[in-house]
């Protein structure tokens, strides 16, 4: 007799190969939960899909096989236990998501083909989860680059696919957010399709999270409070499962912590009226230095019990270490990573080439593995709950799954877990080549475009792949994402040397007196590779058609260009033209200023330039200790990214501080008998952010609004200089998203001694 808490299933073979299974039998106990019945459909049509076989369901094992049953009492929570011998193989779940998890990583590690299904010989795993919570947000909301647009069982196979890899909560977000109230992509409406969602979640055993902001103006008015309360009610009473609540201390959101606590109290009592087991978690976001301290004092004098724990996430002013030993040790302390976000992040992509930036800019297809798993590494530990990451789009999606195996296994090799990812969802000869291809588009990334020649090399490698690819394959909206992504990086460095080579030769003509030649060159037409250019908007086309991404405003409705619709961008200029054509109006007005023009970045005798942003021109700033050690970049400088028309390139980049870091740059071997000037470049995308200056500790400029439109501002330097360390701060104390030490150009410049 099968016991429910006695968990076992069987894969029996008629043949005495054991690796081959292409004729078992599924051997499960009869009385399965509907969980545990779901988790069976999820083995028996996934193999179907791949193999167009039908597995068979029985519940007495008609073979000589061994039947394992184990108590699910006798190991850790979510674990399995997978046995191949001779005559079989055999998953058995320690509770009822280990059967969910075994079932997962029995088809990660099948191999299925039209027709065929094997299992490696005498494999044998047992494994339970590192992290108790694994998860993801999953927002139907406009404001993403794809889930607006998903249906009902596009979530269903979405969450299925998460959870086949170890994802056990997802996070769901209420009708009212900081999103428009509709979109022309909604299958549904949203109260009905978050209803629909927790469904699915809950079908599958897995926890469902809700990411409620609170952004009413004022939480100190009780008709305010009253109206939250009521609103909040109505999507507690319409899901059917909820686990827990996060509410995010800002973006979006700007209550001080005593009135969002004393929501929060009140919120939790509603909540438990329909689901008494829910917990309540907020996080500091967005803080300033007064909120935060008042926040942790909260915690420590009040210690409210009502509160289950504190999420670590975006714009928390303080690292995961610092913020887990400011909060009192009974309050578990959960991340929310961003890994969604490719600049303007909290995990921006390091020393990210302004080419990329301005064209696939901050929602890009952005398999980031390696740097991923560095995040994890670095941050995770501090957190022992584990996680829940923010994602706004199917964007992510490599990201995702890394997360849910380091989640599983700190320990994973990430190029194993790519191969997994690859025979599972592109097919088993993709294994190693398309996970080769993964970690290319991210090396992709890795220093200056115009000197990455290995970017050519990933695009043949996806071309290769694309070629020999069977009909269904190029339907795969992942191998689709792929493609996009190598031929968009492919034709970015194509451009970028072209319009390179192109603003040279004007420059050229400038230096030779030819404003006109220069013109001429600079209104050249710029397309380059147009069989490149023409199959990403195919493959644009494609992503719509398959998984519903908005890679264009004008195409495809996208909510704005900012929010993934790279299609919109993808001829953005990469040189100078724009700004030249500016200036060269004020050259026929005043002919001298061809010189400055001519020699922007000449420092003079005796000078130093650093063009900030740009990684391979900004050798006098101090970096810190960079994203290896410190991937947010709370102690580091990093790059960030703001163009605007007519801007120079050299101002689209720069270098940035964040919250009280300071933005230093050090320069040796001044001449200590000369007198020094430094020019500036404040840039950034934070224009109301105050900025001063100090040299060896000696103020040069205080607080001082950033010129707009930027222009070089010049100001003296003490005198007796031999090493020199300029510092940059923003006003202290702020909250928001920390930044506004933000730089894009410097000169020190030697004056002339008096004639």
């Amino acid at each position: 007799m099968f016991r429910r808490s006695l968990l076992a299933l069987i894969l029996c073979t008629r043949f005495a190969d054991a690796h081959d299974l292409t004729h078992a039998s599924v051997v499960a106990p009869q009385n399965f939960s509907a969980q545990e019945q779901q988790a069976l459909r999820v083995l028996i049509e996934e193999v179907a899909k791949r193999t167009q076989l039908t597995l068979p369901v029985i519940h007495t094992a008609t073979q000589p096989v061994a039947i394992s049953i184990v108590n699910a009492h006798a190991g850790a929570a979510e674990g399995f236990r997978i046995a191949v011998t001779n005559t079989g193989v055999s998953v058995t779940g320690n509770d009822a998501r280990g059967v969910l998890f075994g079932i997962g990583r029995l088809l990660r590690e099948m191999h299925l083909t039209k027709q065929s299904i094997t299992i490696a010989d005498a494999l044998t795993i047992e494994t339970a989860p590192k992290y108790k919570l694994r998860g993801h947000q999953l927002g139907y909301r406009p404001k993403t680059n794809s889930y607006d647009a998903w249906s009902v069982p596009m979530w269903d196979q979405y969450i299925r696919d998460l959870a086949v890899f170890g994802t056990n909560a997802i996070e769901l977000i209420p009708p009212r957010s900081d999103d428009d109230a509709d979109s022309p992509h909604f299958p549904l409406p949203p109260m009905q399709m978050m209803v629909e969602m927790s469904k699915i979640i809950d079908s599958y055993g897995l926890d469902v999270w809700i990411w409620y902001p609170a952004m009413d103006k004022d939480y100190s008015d009780p008709k305010t409070v009253e109206f939250a309360l009521n609103e909040w009610a109505e999507v507690y009473k319409r899901l059917p499962r909820i686990d827990a609540i996060f509410v995010p201390g800002g973006d979006p959101g700007h209550t001080p912590p005593k009135h969002l606590m004393a929501l929060l109290e009140k919120q939790t009592a509603v909540l438990h009226r329909y689901h008494p087991k829910a917990q309540m978690w907020v996080s500091p976001q967005s803080f300033d230095q007064q909120w935060l301290d008042e926040f942790i004092a909260i915690l420590k004098n009040s210690k409210p019990a009502w509160l289950s724990g504190v999420v670590f996430g975006p714009q928390v002013r303080v690292s995961a270490q610092r913020l887990r030993a400011m909060v009192p040790a009974n309050y578990p302390i959960r991340n929310y990573p961003d890994i969604t976000h490719s600049r303007q992040a909290e995990y921006p992509v390091p020393d990210w080439d302004l080419a990329y930036a301005m064209t696939e800019a901050r929602e890009t297809i952005n398999p980031r593995p390696l740097q991923q798993a560095q995040i994890f590494r670095v941050i995770q530990p501090h957190m022992a709950q584990g996680f829940l990451t923010y994602s706004e789009g199917c964007n992510d999606d490599v990201n995702k799954f890394i997360w849910s195996a380091l989640g599983w296994n700190p320990d994973a090799d990430v190029t194993g877990v790519l191969r997994e990812y690859s025979r599972y969802f592109i097919g088993h000869r993709y294994a190693d080549t398309f996970a080769q291809g993964l970690l290319a588009l991210e090396r992709n990334w890795v220093g200056p475009l115009i000197a990455n020649t290995g970017v050519y090399t990933t695009l043949q490698q996806f071309q290769a792949l694309e070629k020999s690819a069977a009909p269904q394959d190029l339907r795969n909206w992942r191998f689709q994402q792929a493609l996009y992504r190598a031929y968009y990086d492919a034709y970015t460095r194509r451009r970028l040397i072209h319009e390179t080579e192109q603003e040279a030769r004007a420059m050229e003509q400038l230096r030779a007196g030819s404003l006109s030649g220069a013109e001429a060159i600079l209104d050249q037409p710029g397309r380059v590779s147009e069989d490149w250019r023409a199959r990403i908007f195919e493959l644009a086309e494609a992503l719509f058609q398959s998984i519903r991404m908005q890679l264009s405003v004008a195409r495809y409705k996208a909510i704005s260009v900012d929010r993934g619709a790279n299609l919109d961008t993808v001829d953005f200029p990469l040189n100078n033209r724009l700004w030249l054509k500016q200036r060269f109006e004020e050259v026929r007005k005043r002919p001298e200023t061809i010189n400055e023009i001519l020699n922007w970045t000449n420092p003079g005798p005796g000078g130093f330039y650093d063009d900030l942003g740009n990684s391979a021109a900004q050798p006098h700033l101090v970096k810190g200790p960079g994203f290896t050690k410190d991937p947010p970049f709370l102690e580091s400088a990093l790059s960030g990214f703001q163009q605007r028309p007519g801007w120079r390139t050299s101002w689209g980049d720069y270098a940035e501080a964040l919250n009280e870091t300071p933005l230093q740059m050090h320069y040796t071997g001044l001449d200590p008998a000369a007198h020094y000037k430094v020019r500036v470049v404040y840039t950034g995308d934070s224009p109301t952010r105050k900025i001063k200056l100090d040299a060896n500790g000696l103020q040069v400029h205080p607080l001082i609004d950033k010129p707009s439109p930027p222009v070089p501002i010049e100001f003296d330097l003490p005198a007796n200089l031999s090493d020199l360390t300029l510092t940059w701060n923003r006003e202290p104390g702020l909250g928001g998203n920390g930044r506004g030490t933000q730089v894009a150009e410097v000169w020190i410049l030697k004056q002339s001694p008096p004639k």
